[in-house]
């Protein structure tokens, strides 16, 4: 039996949901201005379901966002507030570790706005040099184009805190990034600057087995983090998307999420959790079945 890190499951989605605001391009960031203490409280949630990481809601904290409704200057504060959330779940729970998130710089899933590396890397060496003080891992995420990791990588590496990369594959050839490059290109990065963990997040559940079979071969520890659409839309990959244009399947229960993740495990993964519209249910059950199978949760 295995050791596996458990993490949390969505935070923007959460938010969303709990708020019921409608939602905004600033997603997760615009509830937390107008409803601070409900990241605290999804943080709580996950703790207790059982998953041993917190995920920071720093995601899409980035200047670019932020300069579009005139709040760049709330850039520090945001990051903050977002890990003062973390840490004071972790502290009332007793025990976990904070993963601190940057997301992709401009637009998540689109191949078509990814900044040169030279250009990225020091925008997130930003956000890593904000955040490595406070968290135990920096979490690269939803990564769609090997230039795009490159750039994350490079930038998140200055930190000196360990660092996870992770990367959205596509949802009907889970071998592929959502680029349409192969993941097996990936291995010049993870040899270059040797992440601590390779992992693929916020694609279909079923195109993660796929994934994981090229992630399993670049020598790092290795997972995967679902989310729960049907496809990531038309509509969603157009400038200032909001969650409203994605689809939510209904037939994820916690139970088949967890039927998934097992699969993951027996393939080898010692991370795994939950990406968006994967809540707290999702996470206690897949820790039930975790123990159930004989695995120890770290």
């Amino acid at each position: 039996m295995a050791q596996i890190t458990l993490l949390d499951g969505g935070m923007g989605q959460e938010l969303v949901a709990r708020s019921g605001d409608a939602p905004t391009p600033l997603w997760a960031t615009r509830v937390m201005l107008d409803h601070p203490g409900l990241v605290r409280a999804i943080h709580d949630d996950y703790f207790a379901a059982g998953a041993t990481v917190a995920t920071t809601n720093t995601y899409a904290i980035h200047h670019d966002r932020l300069e579009r409704f005139g709040l760049d200057g709330q850039f520090a504060a945001l990051h903050a507030a977002a890990l003062a959330a973390a840490q004071d779940a972790r502290a009332a729970h007793g025990a976990g570790r904070i993963a601190g998130s940057i997301g992709p710089l401009v637009a998540t899933y689109r191949d078509d706005v990814v900044l040169p590396v030279d250009e990225a890397a020091p925008k997130v060496a930003e956000i890593a040099h904000l955040l490595a003080p406070h968290v135990d891992v920096i979490l690269l995420e939803t990564l769609s184009t090997v230039a795009q990791a490159e750039g994350a990588l490079k930038g998140a590496v200055q930190a000196g805190k360990p660092v996870w990369l992770s990367v959205s594959v596509h949802d009907r050839q889970g071998h592929l990034l959502r680029s349409g490059e192969p993941l097996t290109d990936l291995a010049r990065l993870v040899a270059e600057y040797q992440p601590a963990a390779v992992l693929a997040n916020c694609s279909v559940p079923e195109a993660m087995g796929d994934a994981l079979a090229v992630l399993g071969t670049f020598g790092k520890p290795f997972g995967a983090y679902a989310n729960g659409f049907t496809h990531i839309s038309d509509g969603f990959l157009a400038d200032a998307p909001t969650v409203a244009e994605l689809t939510h399947r209904h037939d994820l229960t916690p139970e088949k999420y967890a039927d998934f993740a097992l699969g993951w495990v027996a393939q080898g993964a010692t991370i795994v959790g939950g990406c968006c519209d994967v809540g707290p249910a999702h996470i206690a059950a897949l820790a039930a079945r975790l123990r159930d199978a004989g695995h120890e949760i770290v």
